[in-house]
C-alpha cells in the first residue's frame, strides 16, 4: 500500500510498492509553510493520494516548487494536478523530453492493463538548469544536480538535502526492481553509481522500491554495478555470436537477478547496450516489441 514515510524531520518519501512499472517513489521537503516536492506520480488517482498525504503531513503547506528527476511519465504526469502557482523545475533536457512525450496521449498496447492516466496533457517545467541549482523550502536547501552525462535518461537529476543527509536518487537507483536504462546509457548508468557514492547519505529514496539507509546504499549500488556489467557482457557475447538483443536475452541466465520484478527489461537494456557497442541509433519501437515477445505478452502493470 502506498504511504508517506518521514525519513528525517520535515522530509518525507512517498513509496508505492512494489516499485514495478509506473509505481514510482516521490518526495517532500517541508520547512515553515513551504513545500518542495520531488516528482509526482503517473496517474490522477495516485497523484491525488500523494498530494492529500502531503497536505496532511505539512498542515496544508504551500506547494512552492516541484522537481522532476527525469522525463518518464511515472515521475511527472501528475504535474498536471499541481496548483498553477507551483514552479516546476528540471534539468534542461528533461523539459525537452517532457514536451516531446507521446505515451500519455497515445498509449500503445504495451502494458496490461493499459494505464488509466486520468490526465489529458503533460505539464512541463518552467524553470530549468544544466548542471545544478539550489532550491529552498523555507530555510532548508535542496540541491538538484545532473551527473553531467546520460545515465538513466539524458536529463537525470538527484535531489540532495545536506542538512538532513537525505538523497533522492530518481531512477538512478531501482531497489529490488530490475533497473531500466533503455532511454539512457548503460555505461553512463554504471558511471553514475560512483557519483552517487560521493553523497554522504544517511537516508536514500530510490526512484522505485523500498527506502534505504546509508549503510544499505553501498551494497545496493554494488548490485546495480553487477547488473549493468552483466548487460554489457551479455550484449558483447551476443554481438560476437551474431545474435539479436532478443535472442541474447532469451539465452541469458539471469542468476542473482532472476527474482527481480520486470525481468523483461533485460531486452530493453540489451537493445541500448547493442546500440552503444555499435555506435548506432536504438529502435525504441523494436525494443518494446521484443520485450513483449520475451514476456509472452503485454508487460504487467499494476495501475
Amino acid at each position: 500500500m502506498s504511504a508517506l514515510h518521514e525519513v528525517a524531520p520535515g522530509i518525507h518519501a512517498w513509496v508505492q510498492p512494489d516499485g514495478s512499472w509506473w509505481l514510482n517513489n516521490a518526495g517532500v521537503v517541508h520547512s515553515g509553510s513551504d513545500v518542495v516536492l520531488i516528482d509526482t506520480c503517473a496517474t490522477r488517482k495516485r497523484t491525488a493520494l500523494f498530494l492529500d498525504a502531503v497536505a496532511t503531513a505539512t498542515d496544508g503547506g504551500l506547494l512552492k516548487m516541484a522537481v522532476n528527476t527525469h522525463l518518464h511519465g511515472d515521475h511527472m504526469y501528475g504535474n498536471a494536478l499541481l496548483p498553477d502557482s507551483t514552479v516546476i523545475v528540471s534539468q534542461t533536457l528533461t523539459r525537452d523530453g517532457i514536451l516531446a512525450d507521446f505515451l500519455l496521449a497515445n498509449t500503445p498496447p504495451i502494458w496490461s492493463p493499459t494505464p488509466d492516466w486520468g490526465i489529458s496533457a503533460v505539464r512541463a517545467p518552467t524553470v530549468t538548469f544544466d548542471s545544478a541549482m539550489t532550491l529552498y523550502a523555507g530555510d532548508v536547501a535542496v540541491l538538484v544536480q545532473h551527473p553531467g552525462y546520460t545515465a538513466h535518461t539524458v536529463g537525470d537529476a538527484i535531489a540532495w538535502v545536506p542538512s538532513a543527509a537525505v538523497l533522492f536518487t530518481g531512477d538512478l537507483v531501482f531497489h529490488q526492481v530490475t533497473p531500466l536504462v533503455f532511454m539512457g546509457s548503460v555505461a553512463g548508468a554504471l558511471k553514475a553509481l560512483d557519483w552517487l557514492r560521493t553523497f554522504p547519505a544517511a537516508h536514500v529514496v530510490p526512484g522505485h522500491g523500498p527506502l534505504l539507509t546509508g549503510e544499505e546504499f553501498g551494497p545496493v549500488l554494488d548490485f546495480h554495478a553487477r547488473y549493468y556489467r552483466f548487460i554489457q557482457s551479455t550484449a558483447q557475447s551476443g554481438l560476437d555470436r551474431g545474435l539479436t538483443p532478443l535472442q541474447a536475452a532469451q539465452e541469458a541466465t539471469l542468476g542473482e537477478f532472476k527474482d527481480l520484478p520486470d525481468q523483461e527489461r533485460i531486452v530493453l537494456n540489451l537493445h541500448r547496450a547493442y546500440a552503444e557497442a555499435t555506435n548506432t541509433e536504438m529502435n525504441l519501437v523494436a525494443s518494446l516489441t521484443d520485450a513483449i515477445t520475451y514476456n509472452g505478452g503485454p508487460l504487467h502493470c499494476a495501475l
